[in-house]
């Protein structure tokens, strides 16, 4: 059974070398110069003619969704050059002019959510009996609905670290203090210390003499320099230790006794920025925290070996950028394809190159997935003149993890169930026999990622589900790419109930990632990575640049020239480019011991992912975008203040704070989630796992156009 290639998986690729320059044009067509109108909602002047050509009007929305446009006319006309914010219906007619106008606010709305009227406009070009010909231009105002509130940061003690309070009476703490502070009942008490006097009866009230002065001559001893702290206070010299501040609390002339604590200032880590010659192209990284992460990998922790199994096309084993990161043909590595016919022509061996074809002229997919999980850091072993000497990384970094290549797709891209049943169970472990020879793989992949599959129906795609079946009852995590088809239709093997179904986001340009357009929606999606955005609608919001040009929003990672036979570099996008992003966090959380299996290994992913969309699971993103730094609990290497808001369709907005933290967004009718928080691990997304937020729900639409959301404090 033939189904969907891998490259449906992903947009077509583009060359470094031939991106297209420029951004793509706004969703927005240009605001136009109107004319005053007072009519209501759904009143529209009629001052068409009947036998004349019709004529220019302005259709007032207001705050409605929709509204009636009327003319009189007599011959044929057809709509045209309708901005994708608004619909008109119908799109074509003769006789009068009776249109219905539609707005969808959102999908007009800014990104800074700063225009409190959305302005479009259409064309009707009309005929009339007579042949005449001509176009009028229909205007459209739609009033949005405003949005406020303020961002506020709690108190908090600014530029100090009180990790060595007093929480123990000082056990263990004497080193941490430089002395005890201790406040006085009385200002005389406190004055006889500082002096040494050698008595204090005068001022010590009853029984309570001999006591403090028992307690003031053992202090003499050890006590060293005192001085004041103002009013009744005073330090002393002395360690602070348990006996010592014993003694000093049980004095009835002080009211208090503590440590003289050792403050630091606040140091955060800084991020690890790879110094690879395109590693500033690769957005999604930083996106997902591993600044925070690889920081913590630079620490040590993460020493379990671990092997993903990475069922493709096969891999480039010369690229410069994968030496020493995969297990070649004396390791394990397979080609499943029993077909002579798959492109290599030798059927199923354990050489899984993705060979070269006459005519080919895509890149290598398996090769481009492999190194989004392991391309090398650092300098690489040059091959071909004008080659990258250091090229991009993979997002494991200095972690034991090491890629198994399996192929089970052919050098068309296609493949079969029967491959790709056999591929998963050899990857796991279990021993396969194909033409007649058996195989056991030697390194049992805990982690196997798909980027491929089909839009099959549940019993063509059930021997894919039972492999998979299988190979999680061996302890293997498998990964799999969501489709690319833009539907709510489930996509095999992804949507199999043992696999871990991935879809795609890419980024907004707002503080939240939106979901690629291209990417499919359905309730076997667990989660959702970065995939880059669709070749269709490029963006360049991650402002790298490459050539001269501003870089799309797109994966870049290793690939191959197969007109030059040379190893290069591939921007992508897709749910393919997106699932191997959950398979290195997979593949990290088992080598630093976070988790030991399949099961908690997924549950730890979906915990700490970036809830985006409507709240909790949702088909477009699962239960939300992965969050490396806080699913390997990486120390924070930041700490700022901002907002995130997105509607339940994903759309993500940024309205400006000001300097009070205060902000006003002119949105469109729908719900909405606003996040205020702080951002700790370098990413600009504000107030995810582990970090401090608050967030509020609300709902905007005629019957509720105006929303004060009053003070956010993000909490922890």
């Amino acid at each position: 059974m033939k189904f969907i290639t891998p490259r449906l998986l992903q947009s077509p690729s583009v060359s470094p070398l031939a991106l297209r320059r420029g951004l793509t044009g706004s969703l927005l067509a240009a605001a136009l110069l109107l004319s005053a109108c007072d009519q209501t909602p759904g009143e529209t002047p009629n001052t068409g003619l009947s036998g004349t050509g019709l004529q220019a009007q302005t259709v007032p929305l207001g705050q409605a969704i929709s509204a009636p446009a009327r003319q009189p006319f007599s011959g044929t006309w057809t709509v045209r050059g309708v901005p994708d914010w608004l619909t008109v219906s119908p799109a074509s007619g003769s006789g009068d002019v009776a249109l219905t106008v539609s707005a969808d606010r959102a999908a007009g709305t800014p990104l800074d959510a700063g225009q409190s009227v959305l302005n479009g406009s259409f064309q009707v070009v009309w005929t009339l009996a007579n042949g005449r010909e001509g176009r009028s231009t229909w205007t459209v105002q739609a009033d949005q609905f405003r949005l406020s509130g303020r961002v506020v940061d709690a108190a908090r003690l600014e530029g100090a670290d009180t990790r060595t309070r007093d929480t123990d009476l000082g056990v263990g703490r004497a080193a941490d203090s430089r002395g005890v502070i201790v406040t006085y009942r009385d200002a005389g008490v406190r004055d006889a210390v500082l002096t040494k006097r050698g008595s204090v009866r005068a001022q010590a009230q009853g029984g309570a003499a001999a006591t403090a002065r028992a307690t003031l001559d053992g202090l003499r001893i050890a006590a060293g320099a005192r001085s004041p702290l103002g009013g009744r206070a005073a330090l002393l010299g002395t360690p602070a230790t348990a006996s010592t501040l014993a003694a000093l609390r049980a004095d009835p002339n002080v009211l208090t006794a503590v440590p003289n604590v050792t403050l630091h200032a606040l140091t955060t880590p800084s991020a690890v920025s790879p110094t690879d010659q395109y590693a500033p192209l690769q957005w999604a990284y930083p996106l997902l925290g591993y600044g925070a992460v690889w920081r913590d990998m630079e620490s040590g922790g993460y020493t379990r070996p671990v092997t993903v199994a990475v069922v493709d096309t096969g891999v480039r084993f010369d690229h410069p950028d994968l030496v020493g990161q995969l297990y070649g043909p004396a390791d394990g590595a397979l080609d499943v394809i029993t077909d002579a016919a798959n492109g290599d022509g030798d059927g199923a061996d354990t050489d899984p190159t993705d060979p070269s074809v006459a005519g080919r002229t895509s890149g290598s997919h398996g090769t481009h997935v492999t190194g989004i999980i392991a391309a090398r850091w650092g300098e690489n072993t040059v091959t071909c003149a004008g080659c990258s000497p250091t090229g991009v990384v993979g997002a494991t970094y200095r972690a034991p993890v090491k890629v198994l290549p399996v192929r089970a797709l052919d050098s068309s891209g296609g493949t079969t169930a029967a491959d790709v049943a056999n591929a998963v169970r050899y990857a796991a472990g279990l021993s396969v026999t194909l033409d007649g020879k058996t195989y056991t793989n030697p390194h049992p992949a805990q982690v196997i990622n798909l980027s491929l599959g089909g839009a099959v129906s549940a019993a063509e795609g059930q021997p894919m589900c039972d492999a998979i079946a299988d190979a999680h009852a061996r302890g293997a995590l498998v990964v799999a790419a969501a489709g690319n088809d833009g539907t709510t239709l489930p996509f095999y093997p992804a949507a199999c109930a043992g696999a871990v179904s991935v879809a795609s986001v890419t980024l907004s340009g707002a503080s939240a990632p939106a979901h690629a357009v291209y990417s499919n929606a359905y309730p076997q999606v667990q989660l959702s990575a970065p995939g880059g955005a669709s070749y269709l609608a490029r963006t360049t919001f991650n402002g790298a640049v490459l050539g001269g040009s501003p870089f799309p929003d797109e994966i870049f990672s290793t690939s191959w020239d197969y007109v030059r036979d040379q190893p290069n570099y591939e921007a992508e996008s897709g749910t393919s480019q997106a699932a191997p992003q959950v398979a290195a966090l997979a593949a990290l959380l088992l080598s630093k011991g976070v988790t030991s299996g399949p099961d908690d290994t997924l549950a730890r992913m979906v915990s700490t992912a970036t809830d985006l969309g409507a709240p909790g699971r949702d088909d477009l993103f699962g239960s939300g975008m992965i969050n490396a730094a806080a699913a390997l609990n990486a120390r924070a290497v930041g700490d700022t203040l901002g907002l995130r808001l997105q509607d339940d369709r994903g759309r993500a907005f940024q309205p400006a704070l000001d300097s009070l933290g205060r902000f006003t967004a002119y949105l469109g009718d729908g719900s909405y989630s606003v996040v205020a928080g702080r951002d700790r691990n370098g990413n600009r997304v504000y107030g995810e796992s582990g970090e401090p937020r608050t967030e509020r729900r609300v709902t905007l639409g005629a019957t509720a156009p105006v929303a004060d959301l009053g003070d956010l404090t993000p909490v922890p």
